[in-house]
């Protein structure tokens, strides 16, 4: 971590208590960031807060410490049950969530709080047992949460606190109304302290912070770029049949550490990904199908250093703190301009510096002019030399899985005849109706015409019994 982007506003003239102050020390903070130092103070007192900041500023750390400090200094109602909440933290994604409980373990490690996750994918039980067993600080998203409180795993009278975080991501990701569910169910706001934290405030963010909120004081921390200032960004035009060999081209030329490769797709991400292992670069794959123990799995991989690259789609883009990421390319350029800002956020976290490379390809270059327009300043174009289109190997084919219960045959058997109908006599049909002709050898000569069929004779007019007469026939007319 540099120093560069912090303030000279210090945690210790803060009046945080010990325990709290002790953690953060030990997180190795000593001075806060600009969203830190304005936001802080007014949270601190009392007051609600709607903070805007550029992503890897520091804004999860900036309520954790409010969240903290207001459960410190504020003692419970004496009829609070222990599966009630005191602060309700709100992320839009399963990650972002973790990645707060993470935060908030290591800044609270001295102040005897429960904090709890509740996020969908996995562990239903072991989470619903945690929280009635006791929850103080409970972090989850909109769905898990809305799920175990209409079951009565919690309620929400003994709230103090409510952090909403990334609430621009609520809205874009169709969360809003479960958001609105839970707001509706909480304490007046005048009794409870509310902070809503995004990279962007919206006219439709501040509409609900208004209404949701006890007379927000709002915070706008402006740079002079939309995008981080320590980022180096590039942008190389390419066709799509040059994509792949100038991002191996790039890696391999370039001092990667650790790099994330976005894709608009998951068969784009998994197409990467099997291209750059065949030619020698470690990579997995992070998309929305990919299970939630699988997700946490490749991301502790990932940060341990155990593959350099990861493959991803969009859903990494937001809310994830991965350290000491180098490299981001975007191999599909996005086709939203705020996923643009997100994707290259990933990296020059926390004053550190990063490259941010994009490849405009003839099938989503057409997004360059609105993420121009979006983050005010043209993106630096360089040309794709000779040495960057590189040669590659072919990913080897991957025989496509097998259906449980199928038995392969082994190579060289031949496949079993398929049998026909059977008749109703439990025979197959063709034994029932007899054996077939054999097949012609050659042309059959035309056969001959069939002989006209002989008249039937008119048969004898009946002879009736002596002494009757036939009857006459009816006269027409």
């Amino acid at each position: 971590m540099t120093d560069t982007h912090l303030t000279q506003q210090a945690f210790s003239g803060l009046g945080l208590p010990e325990p709290l102050l002790a953690g953060v020390i030990s997180a190795g903070f000593t001075h806060c960031t600009p969203i830190q130092a304005a936001t802080l103070p007014k949270a601190l007192a009392g007051h609600d807060v709607a903070g805007q900041a550029q992503t890897g500023t520091g804004k999860t750390a900036a309520f954790l410490l409010a969240v903290f400090n207001r459960l410190l200094t504020v003692r419970p109602p004496a009829d609070r049950r222990p599966n009630q909440p005191r602060a309700l933290i709100l992320a839009p994604t399963r990650e972002l969530a973790i990645q707060i409980h993470k935060d908030a373990m290591v800044l609270g490690q001295g102040c005897a709080q429960s904090v709890q996750l509740a996020y969908g994918g996995t562990g239903y039980e072991s989470q619903r047992k945690a929280i009635e067993e006791g929850v103080d600080i409970l972090i989850g998203t909109p769905g898990r949460l809305i799920d175990y409180f209409k079951q009565h795993v919690f309620d929400l009278q003994a709230l103090e606190v409510m952090v909403l975080d990334e609430a621009d991501r609520m809205f874009d990701l169709g969360f809003i109304k479960d958001i609105r569910y839970l707001l509706h169910r909480m304490p007046p706001v005048d009794k409870r302290l509310s902070l809503l934290f995004s990279a962007t405030l919206s006219y439709r963010v501040m509409e609900l912070a208004y209404e949701h909120m006890n007379n927000p004081e709002l915070v706008r921390i402006e740079a002079e770029k939309m995008t981080a200032e320590r980022v180096r960004e590039r942008l190389y035009h390419v066709g799509q049949e040059e994509k792949l060999p100038v991002l191996v081209g790039l890696l391999r030329s370039e001092q990667v550490s650790r790099a994330l490769v976005f894709t608009n797709t998951k068969h784009a991400a998994e197409r990467v990904q099997g291209w750059l292992s065949a030619n020698e670069f470690g990579a997995a794959v992070l998309s929305g199908d990919v299970p939630q123990q699988r997700r946490q799995s490749l991301l502790a991989e990932f940060q341990g250093g155990q593959f350099p690259v990861l493959v991803a789609t969009d859903v990494a883009a937001r809310g994830l703190h991965i350290p000491d990421v180098s490299h981001v390319f975007n191999y599909d350029l996005p086709q939203d301009a705020e996923d643009y800002v997100h994707r290259i956020g990933r990296t020059a976290r926390a004053g550190a510096a990063g490259e941010a490379v994009s490849l405009a390809c003839d099938e989503y270059a057409f997004s360059l002019m609105d993420i121009e327009a979006y983050i005010g300043h043209k993106i630096p174009v360089e040309r794709v030399t000779d040495d960057l289109i590189v040669p590659l190997k072919r990913p080897a084919y991957k025989p496509p899985r097998e259906r449980v219960g199928h038995h392969p045959r082994p190579r060289g058997a031949s496949a079993p005849r398929a049998r026909g109908p059977r008749h109703l006599s439990g025979r197959p049909r063709e034994e029932a109706r007899g054996p077939r002709p054999p097949a012609p050898t050659q042309a059959a000569p035309p056969a001959p015409k069939p002989a006209p069929r002989p008249a039937a004779a008119r048969p004898a007019e009946p002879v009736l019994p002596r002494g009757r007469k036939a009857p006459e026939k009816p006269v027409l007319g």
